[in-house]
């Protein structure tokens, strides 16, 4: 009986204690979003829009495309791989984030390597998040994730300031 496989599936969660309404929109507007993830986006997430978000200290940028928005509940998006942001109210304060990331492409080694790379990097991504909108901070995961990768090579600092913190409105 030849071998089956199961494609995988991302998923990581985490509690972010900020209003649905913070966390999507911290999601969606690319002003927020650059305090914790990419360096920059072309455009506001808008149903059915292309966007291009860009991680500069990388040289890399990469086409989004909304598939489903439900404010404050739910963000859909290929990139090129589906992946869907639930976000679940617990209370008036806090909500309840699930990220799902599927469709990996290649080998059954790429796609296990493509699914765990994944993993660390949509964690980080909460975690910077949940960083950003409970205390103001930004702690440059994305940016100190790999540093030696930087466009800027011999320059830990490309893309942005070592400042270990950077703290902003919460």
């Amino acid at each position: 009986m030849p071998a089956s496989h199961v494609d995988p599936v991302v998923r990581t969660h985490l509690l972010i204690r900020a209003p649905a309404a913070a966390v999507y929109k911290a999601f969606v507007d690319p002003a927020v979003t650059s305090r914790f993830w990419f360096t920059r986006g072309s455009g506001r997430l808008d149903e059915h829009d292309v966007v291009t978000w860009h991680w500069d200290m990388y040289g890399a940028s990469a086409r989004v495309e909304v598939v489903a928005l439900e404010r404050d509940r739910r963000i859909a998006i290929a990139w090129p791989t589906p992946v869907e942001w639930v976000l679940t109210r617990h209370g008036s304060r806090a909500t309840f984030v699930e990220i799902t990331a599927t469709g990996f492409e290649g080998s059954a080694e790429e796609r296990v390597a493509r699914a765990i790379d994944a993993m660390g990097g949509f964690s980080f991504v909460l975690a910077g998040c949940k960083a950003w909108l409970e205390h103001g901070i930004a702690l440059g995961l994305t940016r100190d994730h790999d540093p030696g990768s930087h466009v800027e090579r011999g320059s830990s600092d490309a893309g942005g300031s070592l400042d270990p913190v950077v703290v902003g409105p919460a």
